[in-house]
């Protein structure tokens, strides 16, 4: 019969992919089902639409213990399809790479489209077939006669021996992940840690953030605040939106700062000049000063912060910017480095699932053998992805958690 598979595998993302390109590669009739009208809406909005393909850590332990707290689970998963076989995975695919800051490691194209065309015709070559805008109802399993029962919701029905759910988890929901998938896997018998936004952009009280919408910051450090009280640390790179700040670092602390959130105020102050002192930093503006002692304050101080910053430090300091350079005051000069190193800004909030660009939360680690990425629960059931309980940073590691899970899925069906 022709609605009977090997394997289905429901969820046209990364994850989902690889496992339908290595299951059918193994000679494996395989039905992948998406209910997107294309597949890899998401993948095209990864790296801000370049494909982060993966996060350059050759070491093994180094890699797992990027996925704070997950570690433990992973390394039998990446001892199997590390970083190198990513790499390697991708170039025979005709898919040229580069690495960039942090290890980034993205197509030479810097276009998701050219990681996505290669997925497509992985698929193809494997004999995959694809059936687009099918989105899943339900899933059962005849333990008798061990067999999968997929129902869509325009109640046509799909049979596999085994099945993969590689729905995702609930970040940008506009792309189809829902979190329906969790319903599905906790009627199986699962446990579903609540899911929720993970790392997401930051939305800040103080009006001027706007202005600064666009505006890229490398090598900075942002120190958080809970009720004036410092909590941590954070340096590397911010990008200023219109309605607060993201980026790298920014999403990285995320989900620290919502968590901080709910037990009082938070300021995160901005240091543009971590590597130098107040001494050093105080010694660079007088020298400019001087050198430009007839100029305004104003039209100066675009010599040592970006110019777009130069209103809003003179705004929160207070200081007249129509001053002319030799007559800043000492007291001012002082407020302004100070103000260099310790920019405010008030946190509003985290912004939704709609701008997260992963979520957390999902099935229970210790409920997934990740030598073979089978469900404990139901062995004929595998689990990939961001359907996993697992936190990782940006940067390239969430797909590499998709390539990792996703070919070993597809390599033990």
């Amino acid at each position: 019969m022709d609605n009977i598979f090997d394997v289905v595998v429901i969820g046209g993302g990364p994850a989902g992919m690889m496992a339908a390109g290595r299951a059918a590669e193994l000679g494996r009739s395989v039905l992948l089902l998406e209910k997107n009208q294309n597949l890899g809406k998401k993948l095209l909005l990864t790296g801000g639409g370049r494909c982060n393909l993966t996060n350059n850590k050759p070491n093994i332990r180094e890699l797992a213990l990027g996925y704070k707290g997950s570690d433990q689970f992973l390394m039998s998963a990446f001892s199997q399809f590390d970083v190198a076989k990513t790499i390697e995975f991708f170039n025979d695919l005709g898919v040229k790479i580069k690495e960039e800051e942090y290890g980034r490691v993205f197509p030479v194209s810097d276009k998701a489209q050219t990681v996505l065309d290669a997925l497509l015709k992985y698929m193809k070559n494997g004999g995959v077939k694809i059936k687009i805008k099918s989105a899943v109802k339900n899933v059962s399993f005849d333990k008798e006669n061990k067999i999968f029962t997929i129902q869509l919701k325009n109640d046509e029905v799909f049979m596999a021996k085994s099945c993969v759910v590689a729905t995702g988890g609930v970040s940008h929901p506009e792309t189809g992940s829902t979190g329906e998938g969790f319903d599905w896997l906790k009627k199986l018998g699962h446990k579903i840690i609540k899911t929720d936004a993970s790392l997401v952009p930051i939305a800040v009280k103080d009006k001027w953030i706007k202005d600064l919408s666009g505006l890229t910051l490398n090598d900075i450090k942002l120190t958080v605040f809970l009720d004036n009280k410092k909590q941590f640390i954070k340096k590397g790179k911010i990008l200023f939106t219109h309605f607060g700040v993201s980026g790298p670092t920014v999403l990285n602390m995320s989900k620290d700062i919502g968590e901080l959130l709910s037990a009082g105020e938070v300021i995160i102050k901005l240091d543009l000049f971590p590597k130098l002192d107040l001494g050093t930093l105080k010694q660079n503006l007088q020298n400019i000063l001087v050198a430009e002692s007839n100029k305004k304050l104003k039209n100066t101080l675009g010599l040592i912060v970006p110019l777009a910053i130069v209103p809003i430090i003179l705004k929160i300091t207070g200081i007249d910017g129509e001053t002319l350079n030799h007559s800043v005051r000492h007291e001012e000069r002082i407020k302004l480095i100070n103000c260099m190193k310790e920019i405010p800004m008030h946190i509003e909030g985290l912004l939704g699932p709609h701008r997260a660009i992963v979520s957390s939360g999902g099935v229970a680690l210790e409920e997934i053998n990740f030598k073979t990425m089978q469900s404990r629960i139901l062995p004929e059931l595998f689990i990939v992805g961001d359907c996993l309980n697992i936190d990782r940073p940006s940067g390239g590691y969430s797909l590499q958690l998709c390539w990792t899970t996703g070919f070993i899925a597809g390599s033990s069906i």
